[in-house]
């Protein structure tokens, strides 16, 4: 799956499934953009990326941020001269009960960053793909598709819009030759628990749980999820727009997940 002279955006690059993309991309060729907002997360990444390939550009954003959001695609164009993939991966994980006093500014800073900054950075980049029949990999979950975490409603609800926007768009943009597509991991082994301020000993108990409860008997990392995302943004997905492919162990099929609930 060569990459080579391909320009391509990733979001959320600082850690997790971010970084893994990014250093795929990378090692297959591709010239790499790399956003996030932890500086020194990102000069390590840069480095990874570095090592298997070229050097990428790194811009420090905040997906929340319009004005940011312009500057990674601008920032994109005038560096490397064109774009070929975006891949949508900057997100966040609240806890969220509708009852909380604060729920509501909770879940439009959700939203704002794991859709809305989507949609906004899809249609600053939209022009650019078009002129290069390029395509567009959405990161979403599996809980778009079904109710997994107890009081995170907001986390839901954003990956389920996430993936209603894919395929609204990947039928606008069929036309002009740009495929749009999501991923919808289950879950995978990031510092999102150490990001939470979830204590460690409960991190464990944590991903013990999933291991135990998924049908495959493990979690997956962060590669994994990477692999999958290269092969659809690739020409060998090149008849593939508009779906959403899950890679979860086959946490999807159990019936009953045990009413996960976290705690901060």
């Amino acid at each position: 799956m060569s990459f080579k002279n391909k320009v391509v955006i990733v979001t959320g690059a600082s850690s997790g499934i971010g970084a893994a993309t990014a250093i795929a991309f990378s090692k297959e060729g591709a010239r790499v953009t790399i956003v996030g907002r932890n500086q020194e997360k990102l000069r390590y990444v840069s480095e990874q990326c570095s090592a298997v390939g070229s050097k990428p550009l790194v811009i420090t954003a905040d997906v929340t941020n319009d004005e940011d959001l312009k500057k990674i695609v601008h920032g994109t164009i005038k560096h490397f001269g064109k774009l070929d993939v975006l891949v949508n991966n900057a997100g966040i994980f609240s806890i969220d009960k509708i009852l909380s006093e604060n729920v509501v500014d909770s879940f439009d800073k959700v939203i704002a960053t794991n859709l809305r900054s989507a949609v906004y950075l899809t249609h600053l980049a939209a022009p650019h793909l078009i002129e290069t029949k390029g395509n567009i990999v959405n990161v979403s979950s599996i809980v778009g598709k079904r109710v997994t975490i107890e009081n995170c409603f907001a986390y839901h609800t954003s990956k389920a819009g996430l993936d209603h926007f894919t395929k609204c768009v990947a039928l606008e943009l069929a036309p002009k030759g740009v495929r749009v597509n999501s991923v919808n991991p289950g879950f995978v082994r990031t510092d999102i628990m150490q990001v939470l301020g979830v204590k460690k000993e409960a991190q464990e108990d944590f991903w013990d749980s999933m291991t135990k409860t998924s049908p495959l008997g493990k979690v997956a990392d962060s590669e994994e999820i990477a692999d999958l995302i290269l092969f659809i943004a690739s020409d060998k997905g090149r008849s593939i727009t508009g779906s959403s492919f899950v890679s979860d162990n086959g946490a999807i099929l159990v019936p009953h997940l045990g009413n996960i609930e976290l705690q901060a």
